[in-house]
């Protein structure tokens, strides 16, 4: 089994109450096995909480077996493709939308194609993006963040360390928190501040077509637009 899908949608507290399809499922796939299914479960939890309609649902797809660890884009826009037709997954080509999250900072130094990637992503679903990495927007569910620890040190969060890693974000997010943003499932719980994220994410680039060079980070605009979806049905 390569996904387990992780929902909260509709729990319904007897078998009794009829069960509603959804008008539209957003299907979360992600590029980190860990950090972001931390976050991204938290997040689907919270959906009463944050007002997303209720015929709205939020899945995550976590790679299970040998997918666990692929990675890269590219490999991972195939891979949710492959989910796609899987009848078991569920996946309305008309309506659902698959997001697929992964970080930029590949494409600062080493890899090429980016803009085509994006263009193929876009053609059909929605492309989350993060530059350096997922930690960025992790931090900036912290009050005060942006002032405090971004505006002024771009230049360090685009900076590779010697062993060729941008970890500045990860070490800024470790320092603040005191948590491991891969090993730890409580940094998940900074999804509880995610309407702080969306707001502080408007003062850093958001256009993921003109990333290259840039903090950048969509994942919050991403969740604003779910938030706000209001289906006509």
């Amino acid at each position: 089994m390569p996904v387990h899908a992780y929902t909260n949608w509709n729990s319904r507290p007897s078998d009794e109450i009829e069960q509603i399809e959804p008008f539209r499922k957003y299907f979360f796939i992600c590029e980190g096995a860990n950090t972001e299914t931390f976050y991204f479960r938290r997040l689907i939890d919270l959906r009463k909480q944050l007002g997303i309609h209720p015929l709205i649902d939020i899945r995550l797809w976590e790679k299970t077996d040998e997918d666990r660890n692929l990675s890269f884009a590219k490999n991972l826009v195939a891979f949710a493709e492959k989910q796609k037709q899987n009848p078991e997954n569920e996946f309305d080509y008309e309506r659902d939308k698959m997001v697929i999250v992964f970080d930029g900072d590949i494409f600062e130094e080493k890899v090429q194609g980016y803009e085509e990637l994006i263009t193929q992503i876009e053609n059909t679903d929605i492309a989350g993006v993060t530059n350096p990495g997922f930690e960025l927007f992790l931090l900036l569910h912290i009050e005060g963040s942006y002032e405090e620890r971004i505006k002024n040190h771009e230049a360090e969060f685009l900076n590779m360390d010697e062993d060729g890693k941008y970890s500045y974000a990860y070490n800024v997010l470790r320092e603040i928190t005191g948590m491991n943003a891969k090993k730890n499932p409580e940094i998940g719980n900074l999804a509880d501040n995610v309407l702080i994220a969306i707001d502080q994410e408007k003062k850093i680039n958001q256009d993921i077509h003109d990333l290259k060079g840039k903090v950048s980070s969509n994942i919050g605009k991403i969740v604003e637009d779910i938030i706000n979806e209001k289906p006509q049905v």
